[in-house]
């Protein structure tokens, strides 16, 4: 009996100590193992990290992009609704106070206008000043008097832009020249005698009117 307890003791024994053996390789191995999910979770974390950090680059990037693109919209509609606002810019001046050609350069004055839409147009001077930049149409009408001489020019900031000679004819005659042209804010234009003499005038009537009329096509 005595040599049966000995030996379940001994087997008691061996026992608890696979059992602590065993114990002990499953700490080892769950440290291990909590070595690796550590490691992983860091990793993992910085690259949500990096991830995170692109997007808010990204998405600054995105806003940037939306807030030039709509203020240039914005810009756009507010240029847009200016001139949409901007009143007509058109003249048409007639009746004129002198008619004699007898001064080269002299400015023609046409002394009453049918339409004056923003003021342009200065009755006393003969000059169009442009209230606003932009392309322009410019038409001069003029009747020469019979057997005289009529020579003529369109002038854009004292250059001729455009030019008409009449000479001499029996008959009462009216003719017409003009030009298309991009004119800046501020700028003169008028119409001018390029040659003179007691032989150059202009004819009007109730029959003929001498004008000079320009509209602003785009600006």
């Amino acid at each position: 009996m005595v040599n049966e307890i000995k030996k379940t003791e001994d087997n008691v024994i061996s026992t608890l100590g696979d059992i602590k053996r065993a114990v002990a390789d499953f700490t080892d191995m769950f440290a291990d193992m909590r070595g690796n999910i550590t490691d992983e979770m860091i990793k993992r974390g910085e690259e949500i990290k990096r991830s995170e950090e692109s997007f808010k680059t990204l998405s600054e990037e995105i806003r940037k992009s939306l807030t030039s693109g709509i203020e240039a919209e914005k810009e756009k509609l507010v240029q847009l609704q200016g001139k949409l606002e901007q009143p007509p810019i058109a003249f048409y001046a007639h009746q004129l106070k002198d008619m004699i050609l007898d001064t080269t350069d002299e400015i023609l004055i046409f002394e009453k206008t049918f339409t004056n839409e923003g003021t342009g147009y200065d009755t006393s001077t003969g000059l169009f000043t442009a209230p606003v930049g932009g392309l322009y149409q410019f038409v001069v009408h003029t009747c020469p008097y019979k057997e005289k001489h009529a020579y003529l020019g369109l002038v854009l900031e004292g250059n001729v832009i455009a030019a008409h000679a009449y000479d001499a004819d029996n008959t009462y005659g009216c003719n017409t020249f003009g030009a298309i042209v991009r004119v800046k804010s501020g700028a003169k234009i008028w119409v001018k005698s390029t040659a003179s003499g007691s032989n150059y005038q202009l004819y009007q009537s109730v029959y003929r009117f001498n004008t000079f009329s320009g509209l602003l096509v785009n600006n």
